[in-house]
Order: structure tokens, then sequence, then C-alpha cells
């Protein structure tokens, strides 16, 4: 759950201050298994989804420093997490990252890119 604003004439009664709330799915792809026949080790992946996630949570994001004069929409945020956890996985992760929000049967966006 958050809150923001769309400062664009675009995004019309959106430019005012409204909730959100978002099911955040987080997608690894990889083209071959692992060792252990994995993609990547699920503990490990809801553990980097929730630290990334957990600042967001219930917040205002017009109010957060790393969103400044950004337009945070669905689009948008899904970029956003994806780099957040690209840095978090790289490590031990190679492949595609998709992250999809969803905010209803009728809104949600997604972002994929490689890690």
């Amino acid at each position: 759950m958050i809150a923001h604003s769309l400062k664009s004439p675009t995004f019309g009664p959106a430019q005012n201050l409204h909730g959100a709330t978002y099911v955040v799915d987080a997608q690894f792809q990889a083209k071959k298994l692992d060792k252990d026949n994995i993609v990547i080790d699920i503990d490990k992946a809801m553990t980097v989804l929730k630290k990334v996630l957990q600042p967001l949570s219930y917040q205002n994001l017009d109010e957060l420093p790393q969103f400044k004069n950004v337009l945070t929409t669905t689009e948008y945020l899904a970029f956003y997490i994806h780099q957040e956890i690209a840095k978090e996985v790289k490590a031990y992760f190679k492949g595609n990252l998709k992250i999809t929000l969803g905010e209803s049967h009728v809104a949600w966006a997604a972002y994929k890119g490689k890690v």
C-alpha cells in the first residue's frame, strides 16, 4: 500500500494525492536450472523482495527522496523494484527478472530485464 500523486495533466484526477494497493510478483527466469535444480532459492527471493518493498510500504512516495520529481507510475515502480532487486541478487543470480504490479483486475504493469 502506497500513496502518491502523478503531477502531469495526462493523469487527470490522479494528479491529486491518492492511494494504491499493489500485488507484486517477482519472476526469476533462467535458461537452465542450477546444480540444485532451481533458478533461485525461494527463501532468498522472498527475503530480497520484502527488503526492497518494506521502505515503500504505507509511505507517501511523493515524500521519499528517491522519487523526487519522478512520476511514480505503476510502470516506473515495476522498473524501480526490478533495479533494487537486481542490485541485491546479482552476486548469485544471472538471468532475467520480471516484476509485475497488479492494482486491480484491469490495472497492472510489468518490467522485465536482465539482472
